[in-house]
């Protein structure tokens, strides 16, 4: 990569950190970039997936005084969406390029779409009740939807943050942070499936990845001390508006 592209895809890596800590979305910023700097599709969506999991886990780290008491369920609904993980990545590393570069536009618009929706289930989720003793969690049809969204979120990554906070939104009775906490971890879990799988087994770019990771991991940090004062409307929809046109633009070209 040229200087003039690292630079491009450290800034990339490190908004998509600020984003994910913020709203879920990241990946439709720096799935696209590493697009734009040359990289083959599968290529660009393995090393971006690694590359996130550093951002996941700052943003993780912020959200801890929100996470106690959460082990026993972290453990159950982690187990459920590591082994979606796993399928997605042996997906993603059997299944031909050409069906994941035929995918990729509807993946982007399906995350974009879910993206434009969030606003919408965050003052939802604010309007329930909080329900921290239920044992909700062991619900057959949120561990059947956190098996898909790990699937989703391995095969491409895009928009998993807003994934999984739809899916925890529709069968946790918890307050909004803890959710959003929840879905951090969960991130983190989908992640490192990836991690181990496709550094073993899939084309990484290291020298993205390099610049990348520590980006994220900024970004990710910067993103829970950000989300007060930026307005995450603003965010949400720029974010929403350049998804929907790199989808079309990859769709029609």
């Amino acid at each position: 990569m040229s200087p003039i592209e690292v630079a491009l895809v450290v800034v990339a890596g490190f908004l998509a950190g600020v984003v994910n800590a913020i709203a879920g979305g990241g990946s439709l910023i720096s799935f696209p970039m590493l697009l734009a700097v040359g990289f083959p599709s599968v290529t660009a969506n393995v090393t971006n997936n690694i590359a996130m999991w550093p951002g996941y886990a700052s943003s993780a780290m912020g959200f801890r005084t929100e996470l106690e008491g959460q082990r026993g369920r972290l453990v159950e609904l982690g187990a459920t969406t590591a082994a979606g993980g796993v399928l997605g990545a042996v997906l993603l590393l059997a299944l031909p390029s050409d069906v994941f570069d035929a995918a990729v536009p509807w993946c982007v618009l399906f995350a974009s779409a879910i993206l434009a929706a969030q606003s919408r289930l965050s003052a939802w989720l604010r309007r329930r009740p909080a329900a921290p003793g239920r044992a909700e969690h062991r619900s057959v049809g949120l561990h059947a939807s956190l098996f898909v969204a790990g699937t989703y979120g391995s095969y491409f990554g895009g928009g998993l943050g807003v994934v999984l906070l739809g899916v925890l939104g529709l069968f946790l009775a918890d307050h909004l942070h803890t959710v959003i906490g929840l879905k951090n971890v969960l991130s983190i879990v989908v992640a490192s499936v990836g991690v181990v799988s496709f550094v073993a087994f899939a084309p990484v770019a290291w020298g993205a990845f390099a610049v990348m990771a520590p980006a994220s991991f900024a970004g990710g940090f910067a993103g829970t001390r950000l989300v007060k004062v930026i307005a995450p409307e603003v965010l949400r929809w720029t974010i929403v508006v350049t998804g929907v046109f790199v989808g079309l633009v990859m769709l029609l070209t």
